[in-house]
């Protein structure tokens, strides 16, 4: 761990360092996922927590199996019957099983001491708890089900940060490019300006302009090499090593052209939905198990054990076993199973109306990141043309200065419209892409698998199968269908808050997206 983190401590400082050298090899997005994926702390810790909540499970199917503890302990006495007494002692029953452990003998002093230890080994088996235990497996694998969509939701974080992180890398190199360019570019200017002044064509005034063209240049350079740094540092970061020699990033797969198609798969896959479903799962779980503490609980239970003195001390001699069944049934518990019944009812309530908040939160995200999309594309198609148009506009300025049809105020201004021009045409790729990106993330569609095919997937369900059985005994099955067949049903939350999303307020939306 020491060793992992040296590493990408040195991997970081290296991204900042604005001079160094980039390594010789080409390094793809499908890598940089691929190794964010095997380890960015974030999404590693969150599948640390996942298995974690794979263990309430066999803690909940605990409740079928026996429990067997072993007690022992180990007493001392001394009885004083005056200090005249001379009568013998009386025998001392401790456990008052009607057998004397220290018996009679005659006192001299009045004063008689005895030490005794008992071991004792119990059992304890539930036979049916109304449904309690069978409830509780089933809140369990809700949970661990919710947690699985969790899992995912955070996945997709990630990986939206990677290709954020990427893109980001790649637009602030072009800019540096683009502004070390157009120093080379005002140099030259400012050479020719200096020229020209001394044969008398310009005045001082131009040369000035020039001057200050070159300085703001310089300024505009220091600012993109130090936002290259910082781009490299946040990729450092997510990825856990520094930006090599990126190539340009393939096609996102499975980015929709219709609003519609979007919206229903996001309604349908978003694993903020998914895991707020599997909550009401596990709360109206709660609400059957609440339920079940009016019924009556079944328990078998067996002891064994036996007392004596520590001086030959021997099980054997005085032993007693017990065993026997038990039926509990609740009567009257002050409102407590009422009140308990009522809470989680309500919870319930409010885990369906959850659903429709989150459902509204994806129809929000979809809609958001398809009109990005939208409006990128377009930027990116303008931003194109426009730099076009800024490239033959300058080369025509500067032709048309050197016969002095245009000053050199002209040729500067025409040089910073193109500059700008380039640099919004990069920062609109970027854009589309990151674009993109949100909206196949607002889907439910940019996992792993679905970026990179190749990728050696984890998967959190071969956990929870390992240790779902955990501790099981050959008769798990049998209890847990009695308790689940005799136990209170599972009911639905409230009517009033269990209807899918608003389909009025679905087709507005739909109607007002902007066309592909």
């Amino acid at each position: 761990m020491l060793k992992r983190s040296s590493v990408l401590a040195s991997a970081c400082v290296a991204a900042v360092m604005a001079g160094i050298a980039a390594p010789a090899f080409a390094e793809t997005l499908q890598e940089a996922i691929a190794l964010a994926y095997r380890t960015n702390p974030t999404l590693l810790a969150q599948r640390a927590n996942q298995r974690a909540l794979d263990e309430s499970v066999p803690q909940a199917r605990a409740g079928l199996r026996p429990t067997i503890d072993v007690s022992a302990s180990a007493n001392y006495s001394r009885v004083h019957a005056g200090a005249n007494e001379t009568a013998p002692t009386a025998g001392i029953d401790f456990n008052g099983d009607g057998i004397d452990d220290v018996p009679a003998s005659p006192g001299s002093d009045g004063v008689s001491e005895a030490t005794t230890g008992s071991a004792s080994i119990g059992l304890s088996q539930t036979l049916y708890s109304g449904g309690r235990i069978g409830h509780a497996i089933s809140a369990a694998e809700a949970n661990v089900l919710g947690g699985r969509e969790n899992l995912r939701a955070i996945e997709q974080q990630v990986l939206a940060s990677v290709i954020q992180a990427y893109v980001d890398v790649l637009r602030d190199i072009e800019i540096l490019q683009i502004r070390q360019q157009n120093l080379t570019v005002l140099r030259r200017q400012l050479d020719e300006s200096n020229a020209r002044f001394e044969v008398g064509e310009i005045t001082r005034t131009d040369v000035a302009q020039s001057e200050s063209r070159l300085a703001q240049s310089q300024a505009d350079l220091a600012n993109a090499q130090a936002q290259l740094s910082v781009s490299r540092a946040a990729y450092a970061a997510v990825v856990g090593q520094a930006p090599a020699t990126l190539v340009t990033p393939p096609q996102l797969p499975g980015v929709p052209s219709d609003f519609e198609v979007a919206l229903s798969t996001g309604l349908a896959e978003n694993p903020s939905i998914k895991a707020a479903e599997y909550q009401l799962r596990v709360a109206e779980s709660r609400v059957a198990a609440a339920r079940a503490e009016y019924l009556p609980s079944a328990r078998l239970t067996a002891s064994y054990g036996g007392s004596g003195s520590p001086d030959g001390f021997d099980l054997a001699d005085r032993t007693a076993f017990q065993a026997g069944a038990s039926i509990s049934i609740p009567l009257f518990t002050g409102g407590l199973n009422q009140s308990r019944v009522a809470q989680a009812r309500e919870q319930a309530n409010a885990a369906q109306i959850g659903i429709e908040g989150e459902r509204r939160g994806v129809l929000q995200d979809v809609s958001s990141s398809f009109a990005q999309v939208i409006s990128t594309r377009a930027s990116l198609a303008a931003g194109e043309e426009a730099v076009r148009a800024a490239t033959v506009a300058a080369e025509g300025v500067r032709q048309e200065a050197q016969v002095g049809l245009r000053t050199t105020l002209d040729v500067l201004n025409q040089e910073l419209e193109l500059r700008n021009a380039q640099i919004l045409l990069t920062n609109a790729r970027r854009n589309e892409y990151v674009a993109q990106a949100l909206l196949l993330s607002a889907m439910g569609r940019l996992e792993g698998g679905d970026l990179d095919p190749n990728i050696e997937l984890y998967d959190p369900a071969a956990n929870a199968d390992a240790v779902r059985n955990r501790g099981a005994l050959p008769w798990d099955g049998v209890l847990e269908t009695i308790d689940r067949i005799a136990a209170p049903p599972v009911m639905p939350a409230n009517d009033a808050a269990d209807a899918p999303i608003d389909e009025q307020l679905k087709s507005d939306v739909i109607r007002t997206a902007p066309a592909a």
